[in-house]
């Protein structure tokens, strides 16, 4: 079977000839969305205990949590390199000296070849930017919210910013040499799926350098939940969505990172739909479509799947020159 997208497995198997295993880690950080800044309310889908493993709020320090983590997965998987992910809400967002205490940290764990920082683009000013640029690390990744650039949507959603924030920050990361994963989510209040390409393409015309794509789910206690219950937001199908992401991969440059291809609701969140917790079961789905619809990554622009899909290709220009304005390859 042809080789579909660029994993980002295949990505850091050519980067570092190994698996390179990364560990969910909660900073106990808060979010502009959330702390009466922007919002009190949140993004409507966004769960009041985050995505994370709420660690922090038991007590366990970064290293303590890591270590915990790399003792698992060096028995699981016989890991010897590890990317420390800060997951859970907003995690540059607040003052800087706390935001390099927290990049101190995070250097001096064992092990770690990189991190990967989950943010907003408003929370990322200059000097947070420097702080990330200076970083003696082989991978430094910044996940950051877009959902949709769709402004309507993002008004829709209690996002609290809108596409051009989200742009302006990516430019000025990327030339600092760091890496972006944007964040999209397909199934939006009011969107369709013209909406959702029109994002891929928008962020296509951007340096950015991976994507994690998202079903939208409904969560408790979330704004959506009222949604749902009140008939106002019906999810997509999983036929609906794999055909969105289908479709969403073939127009997707061929040099970004496919880093996530399904949303994975946390044990006792989700209530609708029952096929979002089967995450196994929804990644078979997805193959399946795009197998049968023989579709690969740039598929719409590109004659054939790209040769770095596999992982005793070379990298792609894009993502060997760190910072680079990357364009159609």
């Amino acid at each position: 079977m042809t080789t579909k997208y660029y994993a980002l497995s295949t990505y850091l198997r050519q980067r570092f000839g190994e698996r390179v295993q990364k560990i969910p880690l909660d900073g106990g950080m808060n979010c502009p969305n959330r702390d009466g800044t922007l919002s009190r309310h949140g993004c409507i889908f966004c769960n009041p205990s985050g995505s994370g493993t709420g660690q922090a709020a038991e007590g366990r320090t970064l290293a303590e949590q890591w270590d915990g983590w790399r003792d698992r997965f060096r028995r699981r998987y016989k890991a010897r390199r590890f990317l420390a992910y800060l997951q859970s809400f907003s995690n540059s967002y607040g003052p800087v000296h706390r935001f390099a205490g927290l990049l101190d940290q995070l250097r001096a764990l064992p092990d770690v070849s990189g991190i990967c920082i989950g943010t907003r683009p408003d929370c990322l000013e200059p000097a947070k930017l420097d702080l990330l640029g200076d970083l003696d690390l082989p991978e430094v990744w910044l996940d950051i919210g877009l959902q949709s650039s769709n402004d309507e949507t993002l008004a829709r959603i209690n996002r609290g910013h809108d596409a051009a924030t989200f742009a302006a920050t990516v430019r000025a990361a990327a030339a600092r040499g760091l890496k972006i994963c944007a964040h999209l989510i397909a199934g939006l209040p009011g969107e369709t799926e013209p909406d959702f390409l029109e994002t891929v393409r928008f962020v296509n015309e951007l340096p950015v350098h991976g994507v994690k794509f998202h079903n939208l789910y409904v969560c408790h206690n979330t704004p959506l939940a009222e949604w749902f219950e009140a008939g106002r937001y019906v999810p997509p199908s999983r036929d609906d969505y794999c055909r969105w992401l289908a479709q969403g991969l073939a127009d997707l440059r061929q040099d970004i990172v496919i880093h996530r291809l399904n949303g994975d609701p946390a044990p006792g969140e989700l209530i609708a739909p029952n096929w979002a917790g089967a995450k196994q079961t929804v990644r078979q789905a997805i193959h399946e479509t795009l197998e049968a619809s023989a579709v690969w990554q740039g598929c719409r622009w590109a004659p054939a799947p790209a040769p770095w899909f596999t992982t005793d290709a070379p990298l792609p220009p894009s993502l060997d020159l760190p910072g680079q304005e990357v364009t159609h390859v």
